[in-house]
């Protein structure tokens, strides 16, 4: 039977982390440079800057800002705890850094595109659901040319939780019996979807986000699968509805 199956993209389709973990780095070396003669140590401009991070994400939800912000933010906060004389010269130099996470290139997970044309060929209809900043999430959909695959059914939300997700079921009129949701990200991802009584497969990556790590606490209604790579999306969906398919009378 055709499946609705929607995609998230950062982590899923295309990389994502990587390049703010990059980005990261570099920040954290210029804040030890500066901070570290009072004490300050490598790991708790880390965490502070995590802590920050998520903290406004949780209020803004993904706008671009939030993370150059958290550098300004987690800058201020060693300025204020050692009395370091402020400059604007280096606020302006991380805004700088926190902003061009956004100019990184845009990479595809191995087999993306025979991952999306496998689903195709076999029938199903192909949805985009991306949490971000519209014109940055639009960026990267034009240069891998996702159009191809999801066509009019790609959605851009600032927030991404159970309610946006719920929001685009419901005006879309989806058959949740028949509808997935494949991402990277327990919060933004599995939790909403079996929140909303759809499908859920957790592609699991190496490396997370600490904002994406939360624990499953919600019993699925359908399936909820754990892989590892974007090509076992395709023999995972089949080989559950094939096993469903045998369990059923008749």
């Amino acid at each position: 039977m055709e499946q609705k199956i929607m995609f998230d993209l950062d982590d899923t389709l295309v990389y994502c982390n990587k390049y703010f973990n990059f980005i990261l780095d570099q920040f954290t070396d210029e804040m030890t440079d500066w901070y570290s003669p009072a004490g300050i140590t490598r790991a708790s401009i880390m965490e502070k800057q995590t802590e920050i991070d998520i903290a406004r994400v949780h209020v803004q939800g993904f706008k671009s800002e939030h993370f150059p912000q958290s550098f300004i933010d987690t800058y201020r906060y060693f300025q204020d705890i050692t009395g370091r004389a402020p400059s604007p010269l280096e606020e302006e130099k991380l805004w700088k850094l926190g902003n061009s996470v956004y100019e990184q290139e845009v990479e595809p997970y191995p087999k993306m595109e025979e991952t999306l044309d496998t689903l195709a060929k076999r029938g199903h209809e192909l949805h985009l659901y991306t949490g971000g900043d519209t014109l940055i999430q639009n960026r990267k959909i034009e240069l891998m040319q996702l159009e191809r695959y999801f066509e009019d059914r790609i959605y851009v939300r600032q927030l991404k939780n159970t309610a946006a997700l719920e929001q685009i079921l419901s005006e879309g009129e989806f058959d949740r019996v028949n509808t997935w949701m494949i991402g990277n990200s327990v919060r933004t991802d599995v939790l909403p979807a079996l929140q909303c009584g759809i499908n859920a497969v957790y592609l699991k990556q190496e490396t997370e986000w600490t904002y994406n790590v939360i624990p499953i606490d919600t019993s699925p209604k359908g399936a909820l699968l754990t892989l590892t790579a974007l090509p076992q999306v395709p023999p995972a969906i089949h080989g559950y509805l094939e096993a469903v398919g045998m369990r059923k009378p008749g």
